[in-house]
């Protein structure tokens, strides 16, 4: 027998490794306890990004965490602080990162297989098909993003048009398909269409009203101008919390058109649909069970961490077609590690899967729907107060309405597009917060999205501080 002691990776002294475990975590912990002590961004010196780019040289735990400590930590994106307010990161929970070190403990892949983890993500699936009012014949998957998401709902709207057969046969005599979405929709609709073999020129961007919400008027007259041309409508985006301003598309009329047209109607929630679980929020999705696929993650309003994207397709059937792929080495029995059919890898993408269900398992059962809900419906009321305070004070001004956690202001000043551009940068670069930018109706805006459960009034006042600061020491001294 061949020896094989000294080849293994684990730790040759147990009791040493657990001390340093240990001593990492408890850093961790520190951190997320102390995140109002820390800047909120801070830039890495240029001698730090020469070290990073330094050759593979081996170290030990020790040395490694400390690296981590030193280098890597205090350099992050920041979206754990309260005042992280750029783009829409959630904040994460100490919830998450324990149950996420369990997850990599346990090293389940869940492509498939009869595994108990799989039935952890089959138990999420079913909480989220009843949150959203979906039939028991649903399905659904978790994937790194909405982004992955928006693709596998345009895949499966491809397989309801064409059936199955596209998949061998590709689109050389299909008819021409033409999808639809709005103007101000995130480019992964776009990207879902390039990468399914359709092309970015079928898809139709509709223009949005005084809400930045999808004109469902317009929308029907392309759709009745694209059949006209012979053309064939197979797939209808609505967004709900879009990137700019967060505005909801009239889900109600967009589910009734598509109805009646025989389109599939496809959602992309990435942070807005978790409003479900706000009773106050809810009720302005109405329509949202309608849909056919709606895409959204748990690690924004959801504050699990990164990365835990979902999407959910009303007929399971249809999701199923458009992804199985029999091969030998995957084949099913009802016995053994080989059943428990249908398996994760039969529904996307991806054959090797991390647990990314264990963090979302441990967040929604730990915090409960109630209480998650309660955080949610929260940042919306910290967004209203964000508006209320811009109407009161004269340096500034609202540039959007406010539809849920996403507000749009400006400094007002002379050059005000550039003297803005360069106040967000200034704010992050203080470290005081870190909001984000977008241009509205050619103004650019200063963007804070509201998304952290560690957020309060006083982080607001903090901003809105340090915008008139800024914004006054920039006009002042402006050649």
């Amino acid at each position: 027998m061949l020896e094989t002691a000294g080849k293994s990776l684990d730790p040759k002294d147990w009791t040493a490794f657990r001390a340093q475990a240990h001593r990492m975590l408890d850093d961790m912990l520190d951190y997320t306890e102390g995140l109002n002590s820390n800047p909120v961004w801070q830039p890495m010196p240029a001698e730090l990004q020469t070290t990073l780019r330094q050759p593979l040289a081996e170290k030990t735990l020790a040395d490694a965490h400390a690296d981590f400590m030193q280098k890597i930590l205090p350099y992050a994106v920041g979206n754990p602080h309260p005042r992280f307010m750029g783009w829409v990161h959630g904040g994460g929970t100490p919830v998450g990162m324990v149950a996420e070190m369990l997850a990599a403990g346990l090293n389940a892949n869940l492509g498939g297989r009869n595994q108990a983890p799989v039935e952890i993500e089959r138990q999420v699936m079913r909480w989220v098909r009843d949150l959203f009012g979906f039939p028991e014949t649903a399905s659904g998957l978790f994937v790194t993003g909405t982004s992955m998401a928006n693709l596998i709902g345009c895949l499966c709207a491809r397989t309801n048009v064409l059936s199955a057969e596209v998949r061998q046969n590709g689109l050389r005599n299909a008819p021409e398909l033409t999808a639809y979405t709005s103007n101000t929709a995130h480019i992964s609709v776009g990207q879902a269409l390039d990468i399914s073999g359709i092309g970015t020129a079928a898809l139709r961007k509709i223009s949005v009203n005084k809400n930045y919400e999808m004109d469902v008027e317009a929308l029907e007259q392309a759709i009745i101008s694209d059949k006209h041309a012979g053309k064939t409508p197979f797939l209808v985006v609505a967004t709900v919390g879009s990137v700019d301003v967060g505005a909801i598309d009239d889900l109600q009329k967009i589910a009734a058109l598509c109805e009646r047209e025989k389109i599939w109607f496809h959602i992309d929630g990435a942070f807005g649909a978790l409003a479900m679980l706000a009773p106050e929020l809810a009720p302005r999705l109405g329509g949202i069970e309608r849909a056919d696929s709606i895409a959204f993650d748990f690690h924004k309003w959801g504050q699990v961490p990164y990365d835990a994207g979902f999407i959910l397709v009303r007929d399971g059937d249809i999701h199923q077609q458009t992804f199985a792929s029999p091969a030998a080495y995957l084949q099913r029995h009802e016995r053994g590690l080989s059943d428990n059919s249908p398996w994760a890898c039969d529904l996307g993408l991806d054959l090797s899967r991390g647990f990314r269900a264990l963090k979302t398992w441990f967040t929604l059962s730990v915090y409960g729907e109630e209480k998650l809900g309660q955080v949610i419906a929260h940042t919306c009321e910290l967004a209203q107060y964000l508006k209320q305070q811009i109407e009161i004070t004269p340096e500034l001004e609202l540039l959007a309405p406010v539809a849920l956690n996403i507000v749009c202001f400006r400094y007002c000043c002379d050059e005000a597009n550039r003297v803005n551009t360069e106040l967000v940068i200034t704010l992050q670069e203080s470290g005081i917060a870190a909001p984000s930018s977008t241009t509205l109706n050619g103004h650019v805006a200063i963007r804070a999205a509201i998304v952290n459960h560690r957020t309060t009034k006083n982080d607001i006042d903090i901003l809105l501080a340090a915008v008139l600061k800024f914004g006054n020491t920039l006009t002042s001294s402006k050649p």
